[in-house]
């Protein structure tokens, strides 16, 4: 199975309300993130079976901006899973609920979707290993609960990848 790490793009400043800050949405930047994240998994002719995204607008919007940028046209799931406090024992009963996919993306929140990217490719040793940029997504191929980091990409790369190809 492939798995897509999505952290979801800008959005401005935390909020100390917890349910005000679950609807806090993408700011200017975060949108512009999408993009060049999007574009940039189009042109590798990413392919995901499910997109699935934690319920907090930031993950959710940030999901649904990337599937456009790439063509997915399928329903995307939306799982307690992914939310900010959910723990690794909670996204292995994610990815077992989604093993009969191909690739999946999943979008979610730090601190706990880089533990989740660094314990799959790392084990309980790798806690901490891995610290995904907001808006940056990781290609993780998994089997039996392990994976192999394939690459990751974060939107500045992509800025600037895009900033000298029209410079050449």
């Amino acid at each position: 199975m492939i798995v897509y790490f999505l952290r979801h793009a800008s959005a401005g400043e935390h909020l100390t309300d917890p349910r005000k800050d679950e609807k806090r949405a993408l700011d200017k930047s975060g949108i512009e993130q999408c993009g060049y994240v999007g574009r940039a998994l189009a042109a590798f002719d990413t392919q995901v079976d499910m997109v699935i995204t934690s319920p907090l607008k930031r993950a959710a919007q940030t999901a649904s901006l990337v599937a456009n940028e790439i063509g997915y046209e399928g329903k995307m799931q939306i799982e307690d899973g992914l939310r900010p406090a959910a723990t690794i024992a909670d996204f292995h009963k994610l990815l077992h609920k989604y093993d009969r996919y191909e690739a999946v993306m999943v979008v979610g929140h730090n601190p706990n979707l880089s533990e989740f990217l660094s314990r799959t490719i790392s084990g309980d040793a790798g806690k901490g290993a891995v610290n995904l940029k907001k808006g940056a997504v990781a290609r993780v191929e998994v089997s039996r609960q392990r994976g192999v980091l394939e690459w990751c990409i974060t939107p500045k790369f992509v800025r600037i990848i895009y900033a000298s190809l029209r410079k050449a």
